[in-house]
């Protein structure tokens, strides 16, 4: 009985314990390919009418900075809204937190 009970206690894990210690230890660019090409995808759905060149810079800047720096990229527009939400929610979908996403607008703006 005592062979099997490591193997029951490992069929009774949570996902989520089982998930964090197979997690790969290069998550941070993980996340950041998933969301390039959730971000190409979302454009090509959406395209890119009514997004204005700042949303677009700010947003191709964090990409090109490995999905690091800055969370300025402030949507504005219904557009750029629509797309924020799209990429949030298809981030949080692959097991991103929140504190992944480059939006987020300054007080005043």
């Amino acid at each position: 009985m005592r062979h099997f009970l490591p193997i029951a206690a490992l069929i009774l894990l949570p996902q989520s314990i089982l998930a964090q210690q197979t997690a790969p230890d290069d998550w941070p660019r993980v996340k950041c390919e998933i969301y390039t090409k959730a971000t190409a995808e979302a454009l090509q759905r959406f395209g890119r009418t009514g997004l204005g060149v700042e949303f677009l810079a700010r947003h191709e800047a964090f990409l090109a900075g490995g999905c690091a720096g800055e969370r300025d990229v402030c949507p504005k527009s219904p557009e750029e809204l629509r797309l924020a939400n799209a990429l949030v929610i298809r981030g949080m979908n692959a097991g991103m937190a929140s504190t992944f996403f480059p939006f987020g607008c300054p007080k005043g703006r």
